[in-house]
């Protein structure tokens, strides 16, 4: 969008907040860069540049706006839906990649040289790997900086700075003031931890409208007790995180979603973000979502009844491909069953002294051998599905090639359309993805006088492209179930979702 900067210079003057995170604003006389939603005075539009990104107005020597944050907006939707190696490249670095494998770790992944790799950032989002992490960076050390207590030298670190110098003068270049001067507004300022080590509390922001009764509904119906559980208006669960394991508390709000992070360490904590605004697909553009969908009459009335639905997702690809084939052909109660099964038996155990939570969920690595305890057809499925895993012939994670991915799911024995498209839609994270021979879908079609076989609801679907995903959260939100509910009025263990109940027979 940054290329329309007639368009931007609009969307400024209405401080419209839904194009929060899709650019940002560079103000040449003051030499500052806002969010489009900056409350301040409108700057003429000969002073103004738009850049894609914070990293962009940072490495063009933009200090950020202290009354608006723009640092601290959603993602732009962009890098969250397009399936390039852009957006897979910018998704990567938003898990942590380059920290945890520097800029030639990143460009091995996506198989990419390192040289190519900086030209199509910088062509694309106007900076390259580096900057984009030093911004990430500078981020994740104003979040502790401003709710923690921790020394200076520990966010340093934390934030994954590589020395107390440089950390200062990145400070000092983003935000225009020393560190010491950020903790100092500390008091009375956002939420902070308790208190125990490694315990976090910020605030995810979202774009409005989000309607969390099929999101957190979806994630409490389907709870795998072990690694997941819901505690009143709460949603908990643990993390394999590089430095340890972790565990995410997740409150949603009118406003935001309060997310309490407990860390072994806190270099994690900017992949721990990551993963929790994946999971909730926080950086989703509902507007654009439902102005598609909103525009079929027969799912207008869903969509003006509750829009904003996001499609509940994962923190973990491999984890939701093996509880996928858990749900084959079986019952929502079964298939948590048999997955608690396997967190008990292969999983790493955790200390959890607020809540239940008990284990990790197993790695593809801790599931080889696996097959004896899961009946019949499933349990070979699960041992294919991992030895691809652990070979890397498959690559379900952040910044996996999504149609590679697809390809290899459909090549494995086992896997039918039903379960590779439930894997693309949620661990993927594919707006398209659509499992159209899906009982629940088929049944709410019915409902709605769509085409019910699995041709004519394909052919239906054409004009809800590219947001299919999307328009099965609504056509799930047709059924009387709990995934629909928020917060819970039953425990996890309440009726069957009907899309769990059959996948559909495949040669």
């Amino acid at each position: 969008m940054h290329d329309d900067p007639d368009r931007c210079y609009l969307a400024v003057q209405s401080r419209d907040p839904r194009f929060d995170g899709w650019f940002v604003t560079a103000v040449t006389t003051t030499g500052i860069y806002c969010r489009p939603s900056c409350p301040a005075r409108t700057p003429n539009r000969c002073n103004v540049r738009f850049l894609a990104t914070a990293a962009a107005a940072q490495r063009a020597g933009f200090r950020a706006c202290k009354r608006c944050r723009p640092d601290a907006t959603p993602g732009s939707p962009a890098w969250d839906v397009r399936a390039d190696v852009v957006g897979r490249a910018m998704r990567l670095i938003a898990d942590g990649t380059i920290d945890r494998s520097g800029v030639p770790g990143l460009a091995a992944e996506l198989g990419y040289s390192v040289r190519q790799l900086e030209r199509l950032l910088l062509a694309e989002v106007g900076a390259g790997p580096v900057a984009l992490a030093r911004a990430q960076r500078a981020q994740t050390a104003r979040v502790l900086i401003e709710t923690t207590a921790l020394p200076i030298s520990d966010v340093a670190f934390g934030a994954g700075f590589s020395s107390i110098r440089q950390f200062n003068d990145t400070i000092r270049a983003v935000f225009g003031v020393p560190p010491s001067e950020l903790r100092a507004r500390r008091a009375g300022g956002g939420p902070t931890g308790d208190g125990s080590p490694g315990a976090l509390v910020v605030r995810l922001p979202f774009r409005r409208p989000l309607c969390p009764d099929n999101l957190f509904g979806h994630l409490a119906a389907t709870a795998v007790p072990g690694i997941e559980e819901v505690v009143g208006a709460t949603y908990r669960r643990t993390l394999r995180l590089a430095h340890g394991p972790g565990i995410v508390a997740l409150t949603p709000t009118p406003d935001h979603i309060t997310c309490r992070v407990d860390l072994a360490d806190v270099a994690d904590l900017t992949t721990a973000i990551a993963r929790c605004r994946r999971l909730l697909d926080l950086d989703a553009d509902p507007e654009a979502v439902d102005r598609v969908l909103g525009d079929d009459p027969d799912l207008a009335p869903l969509v003006a009844a509750c829009p904003g639905r996001r499609v509940p997702r994962t923190v973990d690809g491999s984890e939701l491909a093996v509880r996928a084939v858990l749900g084959q052909q079986v019952s929502t109660a079964a298939a948590r069953t048999s997955a608690a099964a396997l967190v008990v038996r292969h999983g790493q155990p955790v200390a959890d002294p607020a809540g239940s939570l008990t284990h990790l969920f197993p790695s593809p690595e801790q599931l080889v051998g696996a097959e004896p305890a899961l009946a019949g057809g499933r349990g070979r499925t699960v041992a294919v599905l991992v030895d691809a895993l652990v070979s890397g012939h498959l690559d379900l994670g952040p910044g996996s090639d999504r149609a590679e991915a697809r390809r290899v799911l459909a090549a494995l024995p086992g896997f039918g359309a039903w379960t590779v498209e439930l894997v693309a839609m949620r661990a993927l994270g594919d707006p398209d993805a659509f499992p159209g021979g899906d009982l629940g879908v088929r049944r709410a079609a019915a409902g709605l006088g769509l085409p019910t076989t699995p041709a004519g609801l394909h052919s239906r679907s054409e004009r809800w492209r590219p947001w299919r995903a999307y328009a099965v959260q609504y056509l799930w939100s047709t059924a009387d179930h709990p995934i629909n509910t928020w917060p819970p009025t039953a425990g996890p263990t309440a009726p069957r979702h009907p899309r769990a109940t059959k996948e559909p027979v495949h040669a």
